[in-house]
């Protein structure tokens, strides 16, 4: 009886030490790296603060271009109002007039919000993806100042960032519940139903938001502890230096 629970034991423990050395010897799951922006003379004239809203600005600006591709991809009749001959067409001159802060005539002169009302409107009939994406980005563009790069010159408005993020979550409520005269949804994005859940718009959206709240509260914080480094260096240098012990 004991030599079989000896062997039983040692069958077990065997088992054990298999499950181990396959669970370290697997091949890891790869999710991707951190990656930085490629050094360039421009930093010499930015700032910390310069650095992170360049950065925001970029990936708000990344995350507005993968939405218009996953917009146009579930309502390809968008893109042929505009006269493209293909989403990639219609992708390369939203991107080209963004890039080159050209005017969307689309929107008939329109800016940030009167341009986002505009594009959400159920009487628009032009290309809805372009205009929302456009009118979108230059909601944010001049909640920053009118700007997309920083330098030392240049601040942030923490109230006007505030009030972009507070937009972009008004934005998104439009997107899941504006119908048309048809009953139908302005524009197809996250869908729930018993087969499928996707809801990549809103998480986009939400980084987005997460982005220019964050952003806001740094500004803020940044003149405080502007006027409390001050202070500690002031005190710091006249009261706590070591005293001379020789």
């Amino acid at each position: 009886m004991r030599s079989c629970i000896r062997s039983f034991t040692r069958s077990l423990s065997c088992v054990a030490i298999a499950c181990v050395v396959a669970a370290c010897t697997s091949a890891p799951t790869t999710r991707g790296e951190v990656k930085g922006a490629d050094a360039n003379l421009n930093e010499w004239l930015q700032s910390d603060m310069n650095r992170v809203a360049n950065f925001g600005m970029r990936e708000n600006l990344n995350a507005l271009y993968r939405m218009a591709d996953k917009l146009y991809k579930r309502n390809p009749a968008e893109w042929r109002k505009g006269g493209a001959a293909s989403r990639e067409e219609a992708l390369k001159k939203l991107k080209q007039a963004i890039e080159g802060e050209q005017p969307w005539e689309p929107l008939q002169g329109k800016r940030d919000i009167d341009a986002m009302a505009l594009a959400m409107s159920p009487s628009f009939t032009g290309d809805r993806v372009s205009a929302f994406i456009y009118s979108t980005m230059d909601m944010i563009v001049t909640a920053h100042g009118g700007k997309t790069e920083f330098y030392l010159i240049d601040g942030q408005d923490a109230q006007m960032l505030y009030n972009a993020a507070r937009n972009i979550e008004i934005a998104v409520w439009m997107l899941a519940h504006r119908r048309g005269d048809n009953g139908k949804p302005l524009l197809l994005a996250d869908e729930i139903n018993p087969n499928e859940r996707n809801l990549s718009y809103e998480r986009e959206f939400g980084k987005i938001i997460a982005r220019l709240d964050l952003l806001a509260a740094v500004t803020t914080e940044k003149y405080r502890r502007a006027v409390i480094g001050y202070a500690q260096g002031f005190v710091g240098g006249s009261f706590l230096q070591f005293l001379p012990v020789r």
